[in-house]
C-alpha cells in the first residue's frame, strides 16, 4: 500500500533552465516532469507537489526539421468560423514564450491541477530574471544527456 502526501507535507524547489538551442518538445517533456513534480519519490497524482521552473534565453529556441515554417497552432473564437491559426514563426515574433507555454500546458493535466500547475513555469526572454532571491538549482540541458528525468 503506498502512501499518498499530505498538504502539509509539501515542499517546492526552484529550478533554473537556459533555453538557448534547446529543442521544444525535449525541454517541455523535462519542465512538465518537473512541475507535476514526477521527478519526486512523494509524487502524488492529485496534489499540486511540483516545482517551480524558470526559464530563461527563451529567444534562442529551437524546433526540429521544417516545424517553425510549416507547424500549425489553431484557436477557436467561439463564433461560427471563427477558427484561427498561426505557426510557431508568427508566434515567436509576438509572443517568444507562449510556443514552449503551450507545449508545457498540453503535457499536463486538463482542469484545475493542470492550471494550477502551469503557474509555476516562469518564462523570461533574456538572461536576467526576479527570482534570484529563490536561489533556483541550475539544470544544465547538456549535461542530461537525453535524460528526462531530473533527480534530486
Amino acid at each position: 500500500m503506498s502512501k499518498f502526501l499530505k498538504k502539509d507535507q509539501i515542499t517546492s524547489s526552484w529550478y533554473e533552465i537556459d533555453a538557448k538551442n534547446a529543442v521544444v518538445g525535449r525541454l517541455a517533456t523535462i519542465i512538465s516532469k518537473i512541475i507535476r513534480g514526477k521527478n519526486k519519490t512523494t509524487y502524488t497524482p492529485h496534489m499540486d507537489d511540483g516545482d517551480f521552473v524558470i526559464v530563461k534565453n527563451i529567444e534562442h529556441i529551437k524546433f526540429t526539421g521544417k516545424k517553425f515554417q510549416n507547424k500549425k497552432y489553431f484557436k477557436h473564437t467561439g463564433h461560427p468560423g471563427g477558427i484561427k491559426e498561426t505557426t510557431p514563426e508568427k508566434l515567436h515574433e509576438k509572443k517568444p514564450g507562449e510556443i514552449l507555454k503551450l507545449a508545457v500546458k498540453r503535457m499536463l493535466p486538463g482542469g484545475v491541477l493542470g492550471k494550477k500547475q502551469l503557474t509555476k513555469l516562469k518564462i523570461y526572454p533574456g538572461t536576467e530574471h526576479p527570482h534570484s532571491a529563490q536561489n533556483p538549482k541550475v539544470i544544465e540541458l547538456n549535461k542530461l544527456n537525453n535524460k528526462n528525468v531530473v533527480r534530486n
